[in-house]
């Protein structure tokens, strides 16, 4: 298993850094992953290395306002002036071609999780085409009422700040019950997994964790409700496959209840192969919880059954 670290210009001359892991032996598809909110792709290279040795090339990008692309922590947390989330949803599209000119007899894969469910969302609304199978981990339904308060709340603060100012007041709004079904709190952040071992590591990460600007909670705010819609939905390819997971306890999705909404949107909007999973007990980030093992395999078992089919 190689890996390397990379850039490519997206659309608008941004330098996009994205880590690519090489199997050693023959390779069977490709793997997109796209991290969710205040993390980055790096945080995923144990997961891409058991899909590594599995057959699987993994990309791994780290989106504008994250990681490496940010460059410094003082870069975190900003998408754009103008046009964020489509620009982020287009730098996906950008890694897609990049992946299948790299790769171009090998099917292609897209797995989101939270923030990077919505844009992986976001980009099948009008490129369902040009990938084999979509994997949504962790992702959410509709902010209802509440994102359309945060919508005025974030369009009233940019009228007297920049986009790029840090907000703790949205940043409270937005997560600050998540971790109160977990008293006593250990850390901020309990709400992301049982394993403290895990919540620990992303806790010490300078690049995890950061307050967001408004302008970036204005973007997802429209972001989400452009993906919760049903016209959306119906725009993508009846017969993509798409696999939803998450944990019955993870407070992003009202324990577990807009995965299922999602399931049911896209279900209603005659998707022939739409598949869930809710793990027992478990938080937000699947992929680094206790029994993350069994996640692994029960996703490897999904992608070599759409391989055969």
């Amino acid at each position: 298993m190689a890996k390397s670290q990379n850039t490519f210009k997206s659309h608008d001359n941004t330098e996009i850094v994205y880590f690519k892991h090489l199997p050693e032996a023959e390779k069977k598809a490709v793997v997109i992953i796209t991290h969710g909110m205040a993390e980055h792709a790096q945080r995923y290279d144990d997961f891409a290395n058991f899909l590594n040795q599995n057959g699987f090339v993994v990309y791994a990008h780290d989106q504008r306002g994250h990681g490496k692309t940010a460059g410094s922590i003082d870069n975190l947390g900003f998408f754009a002036e103008e046009n964020g989330w489509q620009k982020v949803a287009n730098d996906l599209g950008e890694l897609v071609k990049l992946a299948k000119a790299e790769n171009p007899n090998l099917p292609v894969f897209l797995l989101g999780h939270s923030m990077g469910s919505f844009i992986t969302r976001t980009y099948i609304i009008e490129n369902s085409d040009k990938v084999d199978g979509v994997i949504l981990s962790g992702t959410a339904g509709s902010a209802g009422l509440l994102g359309k308060i945060g919508l005025l709340i974030t369009n009233i603060i940019m009228m007297f700040n920049p986009k790029n100012t840090p907000s703790p007041l949205l940043d409270k709004l937005s997560f600050g019950d998540f971790n109160k079904p977990f008293k006593p709190n250990r850390t901020k952040f309990d709400w992301l997994s049982r394993d403290e071992k895990q919540v620990d590591k992303y806790v010490e990460d300078p690049y995890c964790g950061t307050v967001f600007s408004v302008g970036f909670f204005n973007d997802m705010m429209k972001g989400l409700e452009l993906v919760n819609k049903k016209e959306t939905a119906n725009k993508v390819r009846k017969d993509l496959p798409i696999y939803l997971f998450s944990g019955s306890k993870d407070p992003v999705s009202k324990n577990g209840k807009q995965v299922k909404d999602v399931f049911e949107m896209y279900k209603n909007a005659n998707i022939s192969d739409v598949s869930m999973k809710l793990y027992e007990d478990a938080r937000h980030e699947m992929l680094n919880e206790t029994n993350n093992k069994e996640v692994y395999n029960d996703v490897l078992e999904w992608l070599n059954s759409k391989l055969i089919s």
